[in-house]
């Protein structure tokens, strides 16, 4: 199996579910905006790009098309889509919904591809409806290079899964420093039985949907006695990225001002120092004593 860290040259992916949009209005895309992002990010380096079925009511993929896959060659980014699980009714939904994103996407094969948003439920119904086998099969045929999956469950749920379809090459999990120990979100149950098993994690959530963006009080202070010039999300970025078996961090970017924050940082990525995580534990303190 191809060691997926060596084709990632850098960790920071672009997730393509906060897009820039014109007159608030989330089915409209700012293509405009949006190419100025992925010239900016692909100058520095970076390749990978996360879209879905859902994002953006349906208008993600196409906006990927129009903006990155017909103004670049294909060999110059990687891709990432995600199979709608809860959509699929039957074995032949598998074909006709892939068929569909690639055409959305213009293109003839995903670099990576995931089943979406699996919890133990959804594996079952994938299984009996044969998502796997049908994932599997196209990246026989050359139509998807990696397949993995990405998971909102329990560690146990995850080692079930693991364990049944040593096949997936990789997991997308919900990782931040604010869920590392939550018994709900289980960050660190699940990151530890990926890590058992060998399989690389690619993050998302890992400023938990913008909260650890925005620091105010007592957490907001901490990390700006850090360096008062660095984005209170470049630790939590960083945090993730600093896990051994990260091989990826997935920002949902919105505007060129977050896109140029998030690669400055990520563009010779620094582990975080031990001073760093221990301010990011003082942090979590201060967070706990907040009403949620």
């Amino acid at each position: 199996m191809e060691d997926l860290k060596q084709i990632m040259p850098k960790k920071l992916g672009f997730g393509c579910m906060r897009l820039p949009v014109a007159n608030g209005n989330s089915e409209e895309i700012d293509d405009a905006v949006f190419c100025r992002m992925i010239d900016r990010y692909m100058e520095q380096g970076f390749v990978y790009f996360d879209t879905a079925y859902p994002y953006h009511n349906q208008k993600s993929e196409e906006a990927v098309r129009r903006c990155l896959v017909e103004r670049y060659d294909r060999e110059r980014f990687l891709l990432a889509d995600k199979m709608p699980v809860w959509l699929v009714q039957n074995t032949e939904d598998y074909s006709e919904i892939f068929e569909r994103q690639l055409a959305r996407c213009g293109v003839t094969y995903f670099d990576f591809y995931l089943l979406h948003a699996m919890n133990k439920t959804r594996v079952e119904e994938t299984e009996k409806t044969g998502g796997f086998a049908f994932v599997q099969r196209m990246k026989t045929e050359g139509r998807i290079r990696h397949i993995g999956f990405s998971f909102h469950d329990t560690a146990e749920a995850l080692e079930e899964i693991l364990k049944n379809h040593p096949e997936m090459e990789f997991v997308q999990l919900q990782i931040n420093y604010y869920d590392w120990e939550s018994e709900n979100v289980q960050s660190r149950k699940c990151y530890e039985v990926a890590e058992k098993h060998g399989v690389p994690v690619i993050v998302m959530e890992p400023v938990k949907g913008g909260t650890l963006a925005n620091m105010v009080g007592e957490p907001a202070r901490i990390l700006s006695a850090l360096d008062e010039n660095a984005s209170y999300a470049s630790y939590a970025v960083r945090y993730a990225a600093s896990l051994p078996n990260v091989i990826l961090v997935l920002s949902g970017m919105s505007d060129l001002k977050q896109l140029q924050d998030n690669t400055a940082y990520m563009k010779d990525f620094q582990p975080l120092t031990d001073k760093e995580q221990q301010a990011i534990g003082k942090v979590v303190e201060e967070l706990e004593k907040l009403a949620t």
